[in-house]
C-alpha cells in the first residue's frame, strides 16, 4: 500500500473496531488444531461495541466462548491505536495470578500480530508476564485480587476475569470503582458460580436497573464453531435426551437457521443440542448443574433451593416477561388491567421505609392464577396503606397484610381509617371474609406468620411447581436466593425475599379461602359473586372497572371518585408519572 492508501485504511481501522480484528488478526481454533483469521461472531461483535459505546460492561458467557479472546484482540488494538498523550493503563484482576497473566500474554500475542505500519513495539523499560509496557506509553498489568492490587496503579481499563471465583469481596470491589472514578473504563468477564458478591450482584443490579453495567450475553446455539449440526429438540431435559434418544421421534428435532427465532423456540419448550454440546457435557460426566453452569450460564443456588431449580427455570424461559406499564419511579409495575368478574388478592409485606428490607405489594389473579401488578421499594407504613388503598379499588383486590412483626399493623389501621372492606381478618368466620362487618373492625386485619411461614411457604412452593404464572424478574431473582437456613426458608445471607412473602400470602389465603368458598352453598356462592362488585355503602370509594366507564382507570393520575378527604393529594407523588 501507498501512503494514501495506508492512512486510509490506518483511519477504516481506527473507526471499525470489527473490521481491524478481523483484518489483521489470527486465533488459535481448538476445532480445527490450527490458526485461523479471527472471525468474530455477531454475539462478539455486540459485545465489542458495547465495549467501545459503555465504560462499564459485564459479560455472561458459557465455557470455550472466546470472550477472553475476543477482549484480548479489543485491548491490543486500542494499546496500538492510543494516543501518547493518552496512554491506555490495563489492569488485569483474577482469583489466580496465573488466570490474570494468561489474559495479559494473549493481549501480547495480538500486540505482535498487528503491521509494522500501526505497531508501536515494546518498550524495555518493562518487560514481563506480569508487566510489560508499550513504546507509545501504554500498560498492561497482571495482578492477582487483594485490597492491594491498584496500590501505586490507576488503570484506565480494569478487566475483571473470571470475576465470579473471586473471593476478595465488597472492600476490593470498591477499591476499584474509586480508582475509576475519573473516567476509567470496567469489564467484568465470567461464567456464573452461584451468587457471588461480585459478579451476580453486578449482574442481578443491572437486571434491575439499578447500575450503569451493560450486559452482554453469549449463547453457545449462536457460535458457528459449535453448530455446524445444530438441532431444537422438544424436551424438558436435554440431558435425558442424549441418554434415552431412542425414546424420541424424529419429528421433534428442529432445524433452525434463524437466530431471532432462537428465544421463542426455547419459550416453545426447545432445547438446541450439538454434537459439540454433548461433547461438552461428556466431559462435565452429564452432570446437569455443572451442564446448566459452564454451557447454559446459569446462576445456580446451593442445592438447597425452596423452590426447585427446573420450576425457576421454567418461570424465567415461559413466564417472566416486561411489565406493560411503570408508575412511581418505576417502583411499581402492571402487567394487566382488571377483569371484571375475575377475583384479586393482594399480598403486602411492609417495612419500617428505612430498613435494608423493602415494602412489597403483589396483586394475582387468582382466577387465572397469575401475578398482574407488583409494588418494591422503601416506604413508611401509611404510604404503603395509602398506595394499597389505591391499587386495591382499581382491583377490587382482597388485601391480606403481614402483620408478624407489628409494621404492618399501622399499614392494616390505616386501611380501615379509609374505610377499605376487602380485609383479611385471621380468625374469622369464612362467611365474613367477603364482606363488610363492623365487629370486625375491633381485630386488626392481616396474617401472622407465627407458627404459619412453613404451610404458607408450602402453598406457594406447591402452586409454583404447578405452573402459577409468575411475571416479574425481580421476583424471579428472589427465587435464586430463597433457600433452606438452618432447616427453615429464607433468604440467603445479603438477599431478600419481601415478593416472596408478599405473593406467598395471598397464594395461601387464596387456597385456605377461595378454594374453600367455592365449595360452599349457594348463599355463600351468591356473596362471592358480589365480591367483584362492592355493596351500595362501599360504591362511594370504590372505582367501576366494567367496559366504557374509566379508560383512565389505572392510570394513578386519576384519583377514584369520592375518595376520603382528599388523601392522595399528598401523597401524590407516590403515584406519580411513568417513568421515561
Amino acid at each position: 500500500m501507498n501512503k494514501e492508501q495506508l492512512i486510509h485504511e490506518y483511519a477504516k481501522c481506527f473507526k471499525n473496531t470489527s473490521y481491524a480484528i478481523e483484518s489483521y488478526l489470527e486465533t488459535y481454533d481448538n476445532t480445527q488444531s490450527k490458526y485461523v483469521p479471527f472471525k468474530l461472531f455477531p454475539e462478539q461483535k455486540k459485545m465489542l461495541n458495547n465495549f467501545e459505546k459503555y465504560n462499564e460492561n459485564i459479560t455472561k458467557k458459557y465455557r470455550q466462548a472466546g470472550v477472553s479472546t475476543a477482549t484480548a484482540a479489543w485491548i491490543s488494538k486500542q494499546l496500538q491505536f492510543a494516543s501518547k498523550t493518552k496512554p491506555e493503563k490495563v489492569l488485569i484482576l483474577a482469583n489466580k495470578l496465573d488466570t490474570a497473566q494468561e489474559l495479559a500474554n494473549k493481549i501480547r500475542g495480538f500486540l505482535n500480530q498487528w503491521p509494522e505500519w500501526v505497531n508501536v513495539g515494546f518498550s524495555k523499560e518493562k518487560d514481563s508476564q506480569r508487566h510489560y509496557k508499550l513504546n507509545n506509553g501504554c500498560e498492561v498489568k497482571a495482578v492477582a485480587t487483594s485490597v492491594d492490587a491498584l496500590r501505586g496503579y490507576t488503570p484506565t481499563i480494569l478487566i475483571f476475569d473470571e470475576a465470579a471465583y473471586i473471593e476478595a469481596g465488597d472492600d476490593l470491589w470498591a477499591a476499584c470503582m474509586a480508582s475509576l472514578s475519573t473516567g476509567g473504563q470496567v469489564i467484568v468477564i465470567s461464567t456464573p458460580n452461584g451468587y457471588d458478591k461480585i459478579y451476580y450482584e453486578i449482574y442481578d443490579q443491572s437486571i434491575q436497573g439499578m447500575n450503569n453495567f451493560q450486559i452482554s450475553e453469549l449463547h453457545w446455539e449462536n457460535d458457528p464453531r459449535f453448530t455446524k449440526d445444530l438441532e431444537w429438540v422438544k424436551t424438558k431435559d436435554i440431558v435425558h435426551y442424549m441418554l434415552n434418544r431412542e425414546d424420541y421421534n424424529d419429528d421433534l428435532n428442529i432445524k433452525e437457521d434463524d437466530l431471532d427465532k432462537y428465544p421463542s423456540l426455547i419459550k416453545k419448550g426447545y432445547k438446541p443440542y450439538s454434537s459439540w454440546f454433548e461433547s461438552m457435557c461428556k466431559k462435565l460426566k452429564f452432570d446437569r448443574r455443572k451442564i446448566s453452569q459452564e454451557l447454559e450460564s446459569a446462576f445456580l443456588g446451593s442445592g438447597d433451593n425452596v423452590i426447585p431449580i427446573d420450576t425457576i427455570d421454567n418461570i424465567k424461559e415461559r413466564m417472566v416477561e416486561e411489565p406493560k406499564e411503570k408508575y412511581a419511579s418505576g417502583q411499581l409495575w402492571v402487567w394487566e388491567e382488571a377483569i371484571v368478574g375475575h377475583k384479586y388478592i393482594m399480598g403486602i409485606d411492609v417495612s419500617r421505609g428505612d430498613s435494608e428490607d423493602f415494602t412489597s405489594i403483589v396483586v394475582i389473579d387468582f382466577e387465572e392464577r397469575k401475578q398482574v401488578m407488583e409494588y418494591l421499594g422503601k416506604i413508611p407504613p401509611d404510604l404503603a396503606a395509602d398506595l394499597a388503598f389505591k391499587w386495591g379499588n382499581l382491583y377490587k383486590a382482597y388485601i391480606v397484610i403481614d402483620i408478624t412483626g407489628g409494621m404492618g399493623v399501622a399499614t392494616s389501621r390505616k386501611l380501615q381509617e379509609l374505610g377499605y372492606r376487602d380485609l383479611y381478618v385471621e380468625g374469622a368466620n369464612t362467611a365474613d371474609k367477603w364482606k363488610y362487618n363492623p365487629k370486625l373492625l375491633e381485630k386488626i386485619p392481616g396474617l401472622s406468620f407465627n407458627n404459619k411461614r412453613t404451610q404458607i411457604v408450602s402453598a406457594f412452593e406447591e402452586a409454583l411447581r404447578h405452573g402459577f404464572n409468575v411475571k416479574s424478574h425481580r421476583l424471579l431473582n428472589e427465587l435464586y436466593t430463597f433457600v433452606y437456613v438452618n432447616g427453615k426458608p429464607n433468604h440467603m445471607k445479603g438477599k431478600h425475599d419481601d415478593l416472596i412473602m408478599a405473593m406467598a400470602m395471598a397464594i395461601y389465603v387464596g387456597e385456605s379461602s377461595f378454594s374453600q368458598l367455592t365449595k360452599a352453598d349457594e348463599m355463600t356462592k351468591a356473596m362471592l359473586d358480589s365480591w367483584v362488585t362492592h355493596k351500595k355503602e362501599n360504591d362511594e370509594q370504590s372505582v367501576d372497572l366494567r367496559p366504557g366507564r374509566d379508560s383512565n382507570v389505572l392510570n394513578p393520575h386519576i384519583t377514584p371518585q369520592a375518595t376520603q378527604q382528599g388523601l392522595y393529594r399528598e401523597y401524590s407523588w407516590l403515584f406519580g408519572a411513568k417513568p421515561k
